[in-house]
């Protein structure tokens, strides 16, 4: 049945869909928006069968799927999007090559201004931002990376607008009559007035001609932003554009164009410094073994695994740096697959607006692929990487486990995650809690991981292991977690009664363990924070 009138066509896709479309790829797609739409990115089950109008069978067969993948994680009738899902728009923002070019001079003007500065680029009739650096303060933002907004209600929207075509204004004015409240832009609350289009019109074309713009509270009442256009060494078009955002508490729209304007400008012009500058790109390790490992988990799952929506998924993986516009036989080498699998996923990805052609026979990922998942995941930390890591631990030792950091006198460690097991005599572990750190055994590996050499035999062994020193009848065994320059960054630990095991259980059962645990999060570390600094609280 051509994948067009298939009877299981999930809602999130406008028109026909071409009938070369991967009909279950277009399914996992709508799965992984409703999920970056819901609270947390988590729904329940039977919710992703009302949101998306699929069969539950599907919604079933699809979420085990994306859960092979590490996309997801299935917990009893609860869906959640997982660390590993942000390697799409990693694909993206590493094809793009902005954040990794741009991002430390708008973390810079951050820091000189004490303001939240942002990076946006644009997308269809809207803005979606690709780097925020936020102050934290007790009004802050709560923007996100990858967050879609309304141009017309934004600072950055005209310097974008300013070279839109006659279609791209067509598609403003029909979107604006559709949706006059913006109810499909969820980074946003909905407008309470409507203003003429006319208004941003005018705005355009005085950005136009200024080369700036600003944002006077058309978000919401307090909300101010002063942008400049990033423009393209090569082309002259806008590649992106920096902002400054605040509140009226602290500048009017006035005073951001009078004091920080000129500073903005100054950063801007050091930024396409930077483009004109930089080395071409070295294409990176192509995905490796994906093909291989789609048909052996088909072997594996059988009917429950949808190798049709793997496959097509792990086509985005094949784009990045280096590898900005590939061809269809660049990337069906890059992933092992077929030519027909992969022809037949970009005609998917072009018709969900994730893909577009490019000169040369060529493809290009668009920044809409951010909305799949990419904005919540965005904010995860470190804590709430681990957690599902620690309860698996826990439950495989029967030992309870937690997650600490070194405390920023360097002297103590606190529990910033924990999973417990049934046990009436156990370790009492309080996230949050303060431990002397050189009387426990992650406290050990935190020093250890320090520059300079501390703990020189905790450091070459890896992990450290505090038999009843801390107090008696404790036994305390942990490993390092390191992020992705290699920095120890936390330690996974297990804690047990002496009576329950001996030092030597610990070593040869728990310690391979730990290192497993800390294997898995230092992956899903890795991922997350490629283009963003992970919280470790």
């Amino acid at each position: 049945m051509p994948a067009h009138i298939t009877n299981d066509t999930p809602r999130d896709e406008g028109g026909a869909a071409p009938a070369e479309a991967v009909a279950p790829l277009l399914r996992g797609l709508a799965v992984l928006r409703r999920l970056t739409e819901a609270d947390g990115g988590t729904l329940s089950l039977s919710g992703l069968e009302k949101a998306t109008g699929l069969a539950r069978s599907t919604v079933d067969r699809v979420t085990a799927t994306l859960a092979r993948m590490g996309y997801v994680r299935l917990d009893g009738r609860d869906v959640t999007l997982a660390p590993r899902l942000t390697e799409l728009g990693n694909a993206y923002l590493a094809a793009l090559r902005l954040p990794a070019l741009l991002s430390a001079r708008a973390d810079a003007l951050a820091d000189e201004l004490d303001e939240s500065v942002s990076l946006a680029v644009g997308d269809r009739d809207g803005i979606r931002f690709i780097h925020q650096a936020t102050r934290r303060r007790a009004m802050s933002l709560s923007f996100r990376i990858g967050d879609l907004l309304p141009a017309e209600r934004t600072a950055p929207g005209p310097l974008f607008a300013a070279e839109w075509t006659d279609a791209d204004w067509r598609r403003w004015h029909d979107r604006r009559a559709a949706d006059p409240r913006d109810r499909t832009f969820p980074a946003v609350p909905p407008r309470e007035h409507t203003a003429p289009d006319e208004d941003f019109e005018h705005r355009t074309a005085r950005a136009a001609a200024d080369g700036w713009a600003l944002d006077d509270q058309l978000i919401e009442p307090g909300l101010v932003a002063v942008s400049v256009p990033v423009r393209d060494p090569g082309s002259g078009r806008v590649a992106c554009v920096a902002s400054v955002v605040s509140h009226t508490s602290r500048h009017t729209a006035g005073d951001l164009r009078a004091a920080l304007l000129p500073r903005l400008r100054t950063a801007v012009a050091a930024m396409e410094d930077d483009l004109r500058t930089a080395p071409p790109p070295e294409p990176g390790p192509p995905p490796a073994g994906l093909a291989v490992w789609t048909g052996a988990s088909k072997q594996e799952l059988g009917r429950e695994f949808v190798e049709s929506l793997a496959r097509g998924l792990t086509v985005l993986t094949a784009f990045g740096e280096g590898r900005p516009a590939p061809t269809l036989t660049e990337l069906a080498k890059a992933t092992g697959l077929a030519r027909a699998t992969v022809r037949r996923a970009l005609i998917t990805f072009e018709h969900a607006g994730l893909v577009a052609p490019a000169p040369g026979r060529a493809f290009t990922l668009t920044p809409r692929v951010l909305s799949l998942g990419f904005p919540p995941l965005s904010r995860t930390s470190l804590p709430e990487i681990a957690q599902p890591h620690l309860t698996a631990l826990a439950d495989r030792v029967r030992e309870p486990a937690s997650l600490a950091v070194l405390a920023d006198s360097g002297e103590e460690i606190q529990y910033t995650a924990r999973a417990s097991t049934r046990h009436v005599l156990s370790a009492h572990v309080t996230v949050g809690g303060r431990r002397p750190a050189y009387a426990t055994a992650p406290g050990r590996v935190l020093l250890a991981g320090r520059p300079g050499g501390a703990l020189p035999e905790v450091r070459a062994q890896g992990h450290a292991l505090v038999d009843e020193e801390l107090e008696a009848g404790l036994r305390s065994l942990a490993v390092p977690v390191r992020d992705r320059t290699g920095r120890v960054v936390a330690a996974v630990n297990v804690a047990t009664h002496a009576a329950r095991r001996s030092a030597a259980s610990c070593v040869a059962d728990v310690l391979p363990e730990l290192r497993r645990t800390a294997d898995l999060v230092e992956a899903d570390l890795r991922v997350a924070g490629r283009f963003r600094t992970v919280p470790t609280t």
